[in-house]
């Protein structure tokens, strides 16, 4: 299997309709996804596969059991960290093939240690103070797909996504 252009990483995710419309997003761009425990749903969830349901048998995907997993797995990867409280605009990161976008979870985001480990790498979408965040999913789709359009820009990969 070819090395995926992205990694899309969930940490701790809650709520298995996100988890699903995440993979599917995965699916559409060819990025592998990553759990990380603990989850708030079963694997099998009904609404997780549900949400991505067409889409499971072409998802890269694969579970960690914590973040020191992840990290030993994606050793030498790039990580961005996706925060409400970051100050640099996602728009202002240069993405490279095989970055790794890290999104919290639905309730709490992401631990504070890893955003003040490595600010340089913490983006947010800007969003109207009226709102307190955006949907796990949405938030997802928004930055892979800058992220997708800035690699096809640099002829990293190409314009159409490949079949996997």
């Amino acid at each position: 299997m070819p090395k995926p252009p992205l990694h899309l990483v969930l940490y701790q995710p809650e709520i298995p309709y996100n988890a699903g419309a995440v993979a599917r997003t995965c699916v559409a761009l060819g990025a592998k996804l990553w759990l990380v425990r603990p989850l708030g749903f079963q694997l099998d969830d009904k609404h997780m596969r549900r949400a991505g349901l067409d889409y499971w048998e072409h998802l890269d995907w694969e579970v960690v059991d914590d973040w020191d997993a992840l990290l030993e797995r994606l050793k030498g990867a790039r990580l961005w960290y996706l925060s409400k409280t970051a100050a640099r605009h996602y728009t202002d990161a240069e993405f490279r093939f095989g970055d790794v976008l890290v999104f919290g979870n639905e309730s709490h985001g992401l631990p504070r240690s890893f955003l003040d480990a490595d600010p340089n790498h913490c983006l947010r979408i800007p969003i109207r103070r009226q709102t307190r965040s955006l949907n796990l999913s949405v938030s997802a789709g928004v930055v892979a797909f800058e992220a997708r359009r800035q690699l096809v820009a640099k002829g990293e990969i190409p314009h159409e996504p490949e079949s996997r």
